[in-house]
């Protein structure tokens, strides 16, 4: 079982101290920025020209060195989430973030989910008005290896006309997008789940494309903070699994009803990403 709160993060980033932090500011007028470096590795801003309706697809391209990690929506352990902000006033609003399928990393009794390699994180943003079209953002994510440096940087993109092609950028996006894990299908969601009482076990049911031997990787993402990876006594009968993830302290007096969780299911080379909805 993995539990991650709040409040080791903020521990972790007041612990390293201000010089660890790399702050980078970059200007560009074209629809990718220059890499903001650390020593733990990069990132940069991708972006296309708004649509007629006022739609951005962007991405934050983050490159980690050999040997170092970044991390998922819910990290693990000390972990430090991706964050993107965009400037208020600035006529762009951040709709939604998408982030690849993680992988589990075990290094004693810490747990992370996070990325060893380059990943690119699928960004939608809205523009107010009409062009030209500025992105202000700045990105904040934890890059680590023996420890975890906090790695901030800004970037400034001034879009130009949507009427130009841009195939590095369409390409950039287009292979972010392959990455994130599918919505459920027919073949391939959770069928029923169940809480207990006490919310100490999740009981989930799912199907899945094929009669595979492996125990799937689940991840369970609860209240902002906590995930959940721990299964007990999984089986497979068919197309058909069953199993049980416990679920370890919750905040206190939390009330599941009418809350959403967000699952993550991993079966070999395939990933789905849904929502539970408790009544």
């Amino acid at each position: 079982m993995m539990i991650i709160s709040v409040a080791p993060r903020r521990f972790l980033i007041a612990a390293i101290s201000v010089a660890a932090v790399l702050v980078a500011f970059h200007r560009a007028h074209a629809e990718m920025s220059a890499w903001a470096e650390n020593e733990g590795g990069r990132m940069r801003l991708v972006a296309l020209p708004a649509d007629a309706g006022g739609k951005i697809r962007a991405a934050l391209q983050i490159e980690p060195k050999p040997g170092w990690i970044t991390y998922w929506k819910e990290p693990g352990g000390n972990g430090i989430p991706p964050q993107v902000t965009i400037a208020p006033g600035s006529g762009v609003t951040l709709d939604a973030m998408g982030y690849p399928v993680p992988k589990h990393f075990f290094n004693g009794a810490i747990e992370d989910i996070a990325y060893d390699a380059p990943v690119t994180l699928p960004l939608s943003l809205s523009a107010a008005g009409k062009a030209p079209v500025k992105i202000d953002a700045a990105a904040f994510i934890g890059i680590c290896r023996d420890i975890c440096i906090p790695f901030q940087a800004n970037f400034q993109l001034k879009l130009g006309p949507a009427i130009q092609s841009r195939p590095q950028e369409e390409a950039i996006l287009q292979a972010a997008d392959a990455t994130l894990p599918k919505p459920p299908s027919t073949d391939f969601a959770v069928t029923d789940h169940a809480m207990s009482p006490d919310m100490k076990v999740l009981s989930l049911t799912l199907v899945f494309p094929g009669e595979a031997k492996n125990v799937p990787d689940i991840i369970v993402t609860g209240p902002s903070g906590y995930a959940f990876t721990k299964q007990i006594g999984g089986g497979r009968d068919g197309v058909t699994f069953k199993t049980d993830i416990s679920i370890g302290k919750l905040p206190q007096n939390y009330d599941i009803h009418g809350k959403r969780w967000g699952v993550l299911v991993i079966d070999g080379n395939k990933a789905m990403e849904t929502t539970l909805a408790f009544e």
